[in-house]
């Protein structure tokens, strides 16, 4: 690893080669070494106080992530269970690289644990949606970011653990985690415009959670009369679950639209690209 080091140093410190072509050619062979070799192009960001040769380093660094991040992507979208927290720590780390999926889980363990102690298994539905609300969003405090609805964080499930504030899809995600934990038949509905959540099973009448609203409970005519207001023709789609890929899809098109409204058309780019690996020929539209 020695000589990998010194190797590394030599190449870095031809970066700032004024030969277009040099640099060029060095940028390639770094990309070649692949993923292992970001460690010590961030130890060398951190000794090298060159501002080109910064640049330079970092602009590595993400196209190595990113790169891991699309092959991580298409094992997951191989995978049978397409796990969700493991979809959404992937989205998330096309900006935060290094979070970890054990922190995630940790996190999640904790609301889920806070939710059951305050649970109990023979409540009615309406009951026990209403526990989880009142520890959601009464207790721990999450809620709709309507003051930056369109920042890039809201699709990213460990700056909403954080911040408590999130979008429509992420605080569904979140509520869903933890309500599916509690084996509640919770999941995820797709609608125009909101993403909500519906607690369906054969005992019980169907019904609909909008996590946006503090876990406001509502019913398949709402969404009738939502559809109207809206001029669009029901489908099925509106008013049934859908998968974890449809979920994840949905949380890349609303990223999409965040950096795309900030300006960060470039970011957008990549973002259809991470995208299009679990498209699977289906309508892209943000």
């Amino acid at each position: 690893m020695e000589l990998k080091e010194a190797e590394i140093k030599a190449l870095v410190s031809l970066l700032d080669d004024e030969d277009a072509q040099i640099v060029s050619h060095v940028e390639d062979k770094i990309l070649s070494l692949g993923t292992p070799i970001i460690p010590f192009l961030e130890q060398e960001w951190e000794t090298n106080f060159n501002s080109l040769v910064q640049r330079r380093i970092e602009e590595l660094i993400h196209t190595l992530q990113y790169e891991l991040l699309k092959e991580r992507l298409k094992d997951w979208h191989a995978s049978e269970e397409k796990d969700l927290l493991t979809g959404m720590w992937l989205v998330a780390t096309y900006q935060y690289p290094d979070i970890e999926l054990l922190k995630l889980r940790q996190d999640l363990e904790q609301i889920y644990y806070e939710t059951w102690l305050e649970f109990k298994p023979d409540l009615y539905p309406f009951d026990q949606i209403k526990v989880i609300n009142s520890v959601l969003f009464n207790k721990l405090k999450f809620g709709a970011n309507t003051k930056n609805f369109h920042s890039p964080g809201n699709s990213m499930i460990n700056v909403v653990l954080e911040t408590r504030k999130g979008n429509p899809i992420t605080l569904c995600i979140i509520y869903l985690l933890v309500a599916q934990k509690l084996k509640l038949p919770v999941y995820g509905v797709n609608l125009p415009n909101l993403f909500v959540l519906t607690y369906k099973e054969e005992k019980h009448a169907q019904f609909y959670i909008n996590a946006f609203n503090k876990g406001l409970i509502f019913s398949k005519q709402d969404i009738e009369n939502y559809i109207n207001e809206l001029h669009l023709t029901p489908q099925s789609s509106f008013f049934e679950p859908c998968s974890n890929l449809e979920i994840i899809r949905r949380v890349f098109r609303n990223l999409i639209m965040s950096f795309d409204k900030m300006g960060e058309h470039t970011k957008a780019e990549e973002v259809k690209e991470l995208l299009l690996i679990i498209a699977d020929g289906t309508d892209l539209s943000v």
